[in-house]
């Protein structure tokens, strides 16, 4: 199929589209204690994991500083962590580094591929390619080699992954736009799932990417790498950074960009941008991690950009939660 280059802004969307996740890929954990290994090391409750579902999580260093987030599934009888290349090496490292202590194989999964279909129609278009379908109440759902994930969300996603030439059929049979990764971190921008960049590693605990607003962090699974400094973000309410998207009119804003707020006549730093996609038409995404007492009507602007105006857009959660 013909990739389409084009960086089309939320609400230009085709109703069906695919997109191939190229800058994706996952971390594999098999053998006897996978669940028992990866259950100290990260976030989530592994041990609430079964088949057809799906958790979000965060691999954390001992101070509690977030090596990579993920979505973690299982793929015919292996966990895999679903994540950003940016961040998988890393996270791959530090996982196999306390691995050799347990029975269990730790690997890049390489043989792999990952896509995504997505839009108002993608379930329409989903069925007509494959007998068992996941949803809401069954996220994870196997066809032969292929595993789909469903993402709930504003906008309708599911994960495709698989062999390629097995995925390659089901993207030849759908005939819809296919797209590249950029896509993908406009929608996790809207929706409100950090993207982290190899710059911004071990820079910031779970909270400060609202991860406890996401359902990616158990407050009652017991011990795991980082937890205490995690707990007491959570109950000494030591957290005072968190999660935004952002929007603005053309402009390029890399990750790691310095981010300043207006406070009487100066200007001081508010945070730090994670990611950001720029639409053909102008309008600019952009993730970036903030103060928590930040106004929603406070002027921000790029600290190398000053004539770059940025305006914070509404997240699909609260971060009460």
């Amino acid at each position: 199929m013909t990739i389409d280059a084009s960086l089309p802004a939320v609400e230009q969307l085709p109703d069906a589209f695919l997109i191939a996740l190229n800058d994706y890929g996952a971390i594999s954990l098999s053998g006897e204690e996978q669940s028992k290994y990866l259950q100290g090391q990260v976030t989530c409750d592994v041990n609430e994991m079964n088949e057809h579902s799906m958790m979000l999580g965060a691999h954390c260093n001992a101070k509690g500083k977030v090596l990579s987030v993920f979505r973690l599934i299982n793929h015919k009888g292996a966990h895999l962590l679903v994540q950003p290349k940016s961040s998988l090496a890393a996270s791959l490292v530090e996982l196999q580094k306390f691995g050799v202590f347990a029975k269990v194989e730790i690997s890049e999964a390489d043989t792999l591929s990952f896509y995504a279909l997505a839009g108002s129609k993608a379930e329409a278009e989903i069925r007509k390619v494959y007998p068992q379908v996941p949803d809401s109440m069954t996220p994870v759902v196997q066809n032969g080699e292929t595993t789909l994930v469903y993402l709930p969300g504003q906008t309708t996603r599911y994960l495709l992954i698989g062999p390629q030439d097995h995925l390659s059929k089901t993207t030849e049979a759908l005939s819809l736009p296919l797209y590249t990764s950029p896509l993908w971190d406009l929608i996790e921008i809207t929706e409100g799932f950090p993207i982290l960049e190899q710059s911004a590693l071990l820079e910031y605990v779970p909270q400060m990417l609202n991860l406890q607003a996401i359902n990616g962090i158990s407050f009652t699974k017991g011990c795991y790498l980082g937890q205490e400094t995690v707990a007491r973000m959570q109950y000494l309410g030591k957290n005072k950074r968190a999660l935004y998207s952002l929007t603005a009119r053309q402009a390029s804003i890399p990750s790691g960009a310095v981010i300043e707020q207006q406070i009487g006549e100066n200007w001081r730093k508010a945070g730090d941008a994670l990611k950001s996609y720029q639409a053909d038409n102008g309008q600019v995404y952009v993730q970036a991690v903030l103060a928590t007492d930040i106004d929603e009507n406070t002027s921000l602007r790029v600290k190398a950009q000053p004539e770059t105006s940025l305006s914070i857009a509404a997240l699909p959660y609260s971060l009460t939660q």
